[in-house]
C-alpha cells in the first residue's frame, strides 16, 4: 500500500479521467457495427473531457475488434480533434520494434501530440496464436521485451539519424512510451527505466498494490520523467440507477464465466440475474477478478472511485465499461465524469 506520507494527496476530482476500450464484438451485431459504436464513444469522451483514449491489442477473441491496434488508432484519432489516443498496449513481442516505430511515427506525424505508445509484454493470446503472429521468434520474444523497449527508444530518438537503421516516420518525434503491467515484474521495469506505468487492476488485482510499491519504491528519474505517473484502469458500469447498473453488468459477467469455461463467446445481452447461470465457484472467480469493479448509480461509483484513490493515490484512473447496448455504455461513461466532483475523497 502506498505511503500517502510522502506525497502529495491526490483527490479523485484532482486526476484526470480516461478511457481503455477492447472493442467488444457484441452479439447480433457486426464487426462494422461495433466499431462504429467505438468510434461515436471517443468522440463522446473527447467532448466529456477525458484525457485519452487507449485500445487493447488482443488476437483470436471473438469478443474484441482490436487486434489491428495502429489502424484503429488512426481511425479514432482521425475521427476527433485533441483527446490523445494510443495503445494499451501494444503487445510488444509480437511485433519487430522498427515496425512499431515506424508506424507509431506515423501516427505521431498525422496527429502531434496526440499519440500515446503504452507495451505490454504479453503477446495477449494464446500461444498457438501467439506463434502464429511471430512463429520461430516467439519463444525469446518474451524475455527480449526490455531490449525492444530500448530500441524503440533508440529508433524514436533524433540520435539516431546517423545509424545505419533508422525509423521514418518516427525519428526524433516526441511519442510518450508507458510500461503496462499486470505483475510486479512490469513495475521493476517501469521503475528502472523511468516511465509512466499502466496497471491492469481491471483483470490482474492480486498484484496491484505490490507492483505500486515497488515501481514508487524503485523509480529511477529519466529524460522521459522526473517523478513516477501510475495510471490504474478500472471496471465499471454506471446508469442512473444501482440496479440498472448491476443489470447492465451481467453481460460481462456472463462473458467471464465463459472464459472461465473455455467457451469464447461475444459479449452476450444482459439479463436479469445471474442466478443458474454461474457456479459458487464461477462467481468467486468473477468477483475476486473484480476486486477493483465499481457498478452503481453515480453516486455510488463515486464513492467507492473516491475511496480506491485515497488508498492508492494514482496520478490517473482509466475506465474499461462492458456493456452490451452502445449507447448505455455512453451513458455510463457520461454519469462518470457528470459525477465526478460530487464526491471528494
Amino acid at each position: 500500500m502506498p505511503n500517502t506520507n510522502t506525497m502529495t494527496e491526490k483527490k479523485l476530482h484532482d486526476i484526470p479521467f480516461s478511457i481503455l476500450d477492447l472493442i467488444p464484438i457484441t452479439e447480433g451485431n457486426t464487426i462494422e457495427t461495433v466499431l462504429k459504436n467505438s468510434l461515436r464513444l471517443v468522440q463522446h469522451a473527447e467532448k466529456l473531457g477525458y484525457n485519452r483514449y487507449w485500445l487493447a491489442e488482443h488476437h483470436n477473441t471473438e469478443s474484441v475488434a482490436s487486434s489491428a491496434t495502429a489502424v484503429l488508432i488512426g481511425y479514432m484519432a482521425g475521427g476527433t480533434h485533441t483527446i490523445r489516443v494510443g495503445s494499451g498496449g501494444v503487445m510488444l513481442p509480437n511485433h519487430a520494434p522498427l515496425v512499431v516505430a515506424e508506424q507509431f511515427g506515423t501516427l505521431a506525424s498525422l496527429y502531434p501530440g496526440r499519440i500515446d505508445l503504452g507495451l505490454g509484454r504479453a503477446p495477449g493470446t494464446d500461444q498457438l496464436t501467439a506463434r502464429a503472429l511471430r512463429r520461430h521468434t516467439f519463444d525469446t520474444s518474451v524475455h527480449a521485451f526490455p531490449d525492444d523497449v530500448v530500441a524503440l527508444q533508440t529508433y524514436f530518438s533524433a540520435d539516431n539519424k546517423n545509424a545505419p537503421v533508422r525509423a521514418i516516420p518516427g525519428e526524433g518525434l516526441d511519442i510518450p512510451i508507458w510500461i503496462l503491467g499486470s505483475s510486479t515484474d512490469s513495475a521493476r521495469l517501469a521503475a528502472q527505466m523511468g516511465l509512466p506505468y499502466a496497471f491492469a487492476s481491471h483483470f490482474a488485482p492480486a498484484h496491484f498494490a505490490a507492483a505500486l510499491e515497488i515501481y514508487r519504491r524503485d523509480f529511477r528519474p529519466s529524460q522521459y520523467l522526473d517523478k513516477p505517473y501510475v495510471m490504474a484502469c478500472v471496471h465499471l458500469v454506471a446508469a442512473d440507477t444501482t440496479e440498472e447498473a448491476e443489470r447492465l453488468a451481467t453481460s460481462y459477467y456472463r462473458l467471464i464465466v465463459g472464459m472461465l469455461a473455455g467457451k469464447r463467446r461475444p459479449l452476450p445481452p444482459p439479463v436479469a440475474t445471474m442466478d443458474g447461470l454461474w457456479t459458487a465457484d464461477q462467481e468467486a472467480a468473477v468477483r475476486q477478478m473484480g476486486r477493483y469493479s465499481f457498478v452503481g448509480d453515480a453516486q455510488k461509483v463515486h464513492t467507492e472511485l473516491a475511496h480506491f484513490q485515497q488508498i492508492f493515490q494514482l496520478d490517473e484512473i482509466m475506465i474499461t465499461c462492458h456493456v452490451y447496448d452502445p449507447w448505455a455504455r455512453i451513458r455510463s461513461y457520461e454519469l462518470v465524469m457528470e459525477g465526478k466532483g460530487m464526491v471528494h475523497s
